[in-house]
């Protein structure tokens, strides 16, 4: 199947070069490797997602930076790196710590990104001065939200250009940031987007439920989510949650299989409109802006890269923010009181809002 792929992939073509060869074989090697990564049950995807009461640290192999960004990345390229990453964290941040301890510390993922990368730190609530590629200085914590940074940790990809060439939003599986790391090193960013380059690996493989899981706090067919034409005064529509999952889905499974029973979510769910779309179906839908189009078409255009994603779209049907990653309890929680409480409206990120709603809860106990 994963041949068959590959085939498809360069239909039409008589002969491949030595080159050609070479990269075509590393990339099925990396597709088997994908497939027996997830093919194991992945356990860290469950934990607490509380904030830590004991400070994370960073790997001693993180560059040291002043955090002026062309110098950050000219040192990468002396060094013989295919780029440079940010890595967007925070030192309480029960995600960062999974990815550092289960990702970044499989001896074979920390090799491959030292060899073709060098990773800085950002404290999304730090006050150290960044300079931008632009020459421009921020505070961590002002940068942060300007490049809109809604969770940590969140990775952002940098070409030997200063391009930007891919963003991971959240904690991501182990096999799937091996696959981000290969994606970039390898330059696939020319020619296919990072979800074309995911779904090829993962249309053979995964396990779990056959089937979407089932909830009650859904919206049942038809899916008519317009929000484009004004309602009668004294009418509004609710906020929108969008899931977009698909069968066989590890992520979805262990999402459902506490989070989403979690009485106090449920409870929030239940104040606004909540749909399930199966992004490898051609359900009809009308989209929030009065498009129609199918649940498969509409997961294209959105470019997700991830399952389940959860797009959350305001009263008027503009999009308000996006879930990419695993979420668990403690962060869902917290997005639902930003959504319902429509916070969106006075803070420009989510995390700034967290950052606030902790501060005033600490000062209120």
């Amino acid at each position: 199947m994963l041949l068959s792929a590959l085939k498809s992939s360069h239909q039409g073509n008589m002969a491949l070069s030595g080159h050609t060869l070479f990269k075509l074989t590393a990339y099925l090697l990396l597709l088997i490797s994908i497939q027996v990564q997830a093919r194991v049950p992945d356990d860290s995807l469950r934990f607490d997602d509380r904030p830590l009461k004991e400070h994370l640290g960073l790997p001693d192999w993180f560059t040291l930076s002043f955090l002026n960004l062309n110098e950050s990345l000219k040192e990468a390229i002396n060094d013989g790196k295919k780029g440079l990453i940010i890595y967007f964290g925070r030192k309480d941040c029960a995600y960062c710590k999974t990815m550092l301890q289960v990702n970044w510390g499989d001896p074979a993922i920390e090799k491959y990104t030292r060899r073709h990368f060098n990773v800085i730190a950002i404290d999304v609530t730090g006050a150290r001065t960044v300079t931008d590629f632009k020459g421009k200085n921020w505070r961590e914590n002002e940068y942060s939200a300007h490049r809109k940074t809604n969770f940590t940790p969140t990775l952002v990809f940098y070409n030997e250009k200063g391009q930007q060439v891919l963003k991971l939003p959240g904690y991501r599986p182990k096999y799937q940031f091996r696959a981000a790391l290969e994606y970039v090193a390898d330059a696939h960013y020319n020619r296919e987007p990072f979800r074309n380059y995911m779904a090829r690996a993962e249309a053979s493989m995964g396990f779990g439920s056959e089937e979407l899981n089932e909830a009650d706090f859904f919206t049942l067919p038809p899916y008519n989510l317009d929000r484009s034409t004004p309602l009668p005064d004294k009418q509004q529509s609710r906020p929108l949650a969008v899931f977009f999952e698909h069968p066989r889905c590890h992520a979805c499974d262990v999402l459902y299989g506490d989070t989403l029973n979690n009485a106090q979510v449920i409870r929030q769910l239940q104040k606004i409109e909540v749909v399930q779309l199966n992004t490898r179906l051609d359900t009809p839908v009308i989209t929030p802006d009065g498009r129609r189009i199918t649940s498969k078409q509409w997961a294209d255009e959105l470019d997700l890269t991830f399952a389940p994603s959860v797009i959350f779209f305001d009263a008027g049907g503009k999009e308000i923010l996006r879930i990419e990653s695993v979420v668990r309890l403690y962060r869902l929680n917290n997005i639902l009181r930003y959504i319902i409480g429509q916070k969106y409206q006075h803070y420009p990120t989510f995390l700034s809002w967290l950052q606030a709603y902790r501060q005033n809860t600490e000062k209120a106990q």
